[in-house]
């Protein structure tokens, strides 16, 4: 739960708290028809079980079991003493708390304890200690507090049953997704490893052909065959345990070169993109495709999110990291919703693997100036 929204409920449960003691204050001075007093105690006592009542309440988030029992005490001392005048509020609020922040091994066994001490309580409170009520109506007080504090526990229970099955569905998607990505992975990498392998074969059969006839011919392209061979291993090593699926289509490694395609695409889509490309000569095509794939994420994104818009995207490769910053200035005012929100989908958890991949760094989010933007950095070492 965010920090904000976690500070308005505790500021919540503090108002509860507060207004639940005095109201019990209240019924602590109450005076019958006859002018003579309900509660017949000393009145540093009723205040003191006010407080038992109903402060406990501002902490039910931290310690909802504790809080339920300090609230059932305190609450069936007040119904013996013929103080209250409401149906066990404090229990509910606690007993909510309880259903929605416990596994059900404690929160069903408090619930199977709180039930019949705040229903006998109320019912010996109402028709034997002073009686106010004859049975039946100590019956029907005794029902209230059990309806109250058993719908308070089961809407608990209900919320947590429900979010832990949205919760359940959110990890099968991330991991479903994570799955997907790995795959795509997997086939662009089949790519590159397949075109090393077979400048590698070429060159091993010239090397093979010239050996004597021009050993200095043979020696070059042994090391291109060196320097292929461990670019291909460090690509391999990056996506291990990462299998690639049959009949996935092959074609050409999208590169730096390719970027200006994606800004004319987008372009079209509405989107006025700003490229800006700084490059040093020699990077690994892995490194130029997962940079291709970043922007062409995000780009989607800012299409899909925030179309007509602008769009800056700057890429700067060199010692000692590769940067990628792509930022939008938010859709138009007809469409900007109250509340600037990540990109539904699967495109961001795409680009952090692919950062992750490479040891590199992922960051996206709402500008405070409108927007989004998206930011990642990839080391340069290894990648030259």
């Amino acid at each position: 739960m965010k920090p904000r929204r976690q500070r308005h409920l505790h500021a919540l449960d503090l108002g509860a708290a507060l207004a639940l003691t005095a109201m019990y204050i209240g019924f602590a001075r109450l005076t019958a028809d006859d002018g003579q007093p309900v509660y017949t105690g000393p009145f540093w006592l009723g205040c003191l079980i006010a407080a038992m009542v109903g402060l406990p309440v501002a902490v039910r988030r931290r310690w909802p079991l504790a809080v339920l029992v300090a609230v059932l005490a305190a609450l069936a001392t007040a119904s013996l003493l013929d103080i209250p005048r409401e149906p066990y509020a404090a229990a509910g609020l606690a007993a909510y708390l309880v259903a929605l922040a416990e596994p059900a091994r404690r929160s069903v066994p408090a619930l199977a304890v709180t039930l019949p001490v705040a229903c006998g309580a109320v019912y010996i409170g109402e028709a034997v200690v002073t009686p106010a009520e004859d049975s039946r109506g100590a019956v029907g007080v005794a029902g209230l507090v059990l309806l109250v504090i058993g719908g308070a526990w089961g809407t608990g229970f209900t919320v947590r049953g429900r979010r832990a099955g949205t919760a359940r569905e959110q990890r099968r998607r991330s991991e479903r997704a994570l799955d997907e990505e790995r795959l795509r992975i997997a086939r662009e990498l089949h790519d590159i490893v397949s075109h090393n392998l077979s400048l590698i074969a070429v060159k091993a059969g010239v090397a093979g052909h010239v050996a004597e006839a021009d050993p200095r011919e043979a020696r070059a392209a042994l090391k291109v065959i060196e320097e292929t061979s461990r670019s291909a291993l460090a690509e391999m090593r990056r996506t291990l345990g990462v299998l690639r699926t049959e009949g996935a289509p092959l074609g050409p490694v999208p590169d730096l070169d390719r970027l200006d395609l994606l800004a004319e695409e987008a372009h079209r889509a509405g989107v006025d993109v700003e490229l800006t490309v700084h490059a040093v000569e020699g990077l690994a095509e892995g490194t130029q495709l997962t940079i291709y794939r970043i922007v062409q994420e995000a780009i989607t994104n800012v299409v899909r999110h925030a179309a007509p818009t602008r769009c800056r995207v700057t890429v700067e490769a060199d010692a000692p990291e590769i940067r990628i910053d792509i930022t939008d200035e938010g859709p138009p005012p007809a469409r900007r919703p109250a509340a600037h929100k990540l990109p539904g989908g699967h495109g961001l958890s795409g680009m952090r693997e692919r950062a992750m991949m490479y040891g590199g760094s992922f960051e996206a989010g709402p500008r405070p100036e409108g927007g989004f933007a998206v930011s990642v950095r990839l080391p340069a070492e290894g990648n030259q």
